[in-house]
């Protein structure tokens, strides 16, 4: 069981029984705790809760990427991932909550000028 999530009453045989949620609760844990104490609207937190978006992105360029036979060399997939990446962006939608990325913006400069204050 992870020491992380020891302190918050999840039992071992819970653990046992579904392991892989387990880890996946550990994995995100930190990040959790982060968007929580970030303060953020409820549909930032809903927007930052979820890896959908990135997924989606790579869907797409996944889609585009698979036109190419043959990889010549590095500079071609770094010339075609930025090709795919800008093709991808126009398919992209407004976020729901795209107003309050400037007080993000704001509360992640509080928190980087405290984590330097303290180091």
């Amino acid at each position: 069981m992870s020491l992380k999530i020891a302190g918050y009453g999840i039992d071992k045989s819970s653990v046992s029984r579904r392991q892989k949620a387990t880890e996946s609760l550990d994995e995100g844990f930190d990040e959790t705790l982060t968007i929580n104490r970030l303060g953020l609207s409820e549909q930032m937190r809903r927007l930052f809760s979820s890896t959908n978006i990135i997924e989606s992105c790579f869907s797409l360029a996944d889609d585009l990427c698979s036109n190419v036979k043959r990889w010549r060399d590095a500079n071609m997939a770094w010339r075609w991932a930025g090709t795919m990446l800008l093709e991808v962006e126009k398919r992209f939608h407004r976020i729901k909550g795209y107003r309050d990325l400037p007080i993000l913006v704001e509360k992640l400069k509080e928190g980087v000028d405290q984590k330097e204050a303290v180091a």
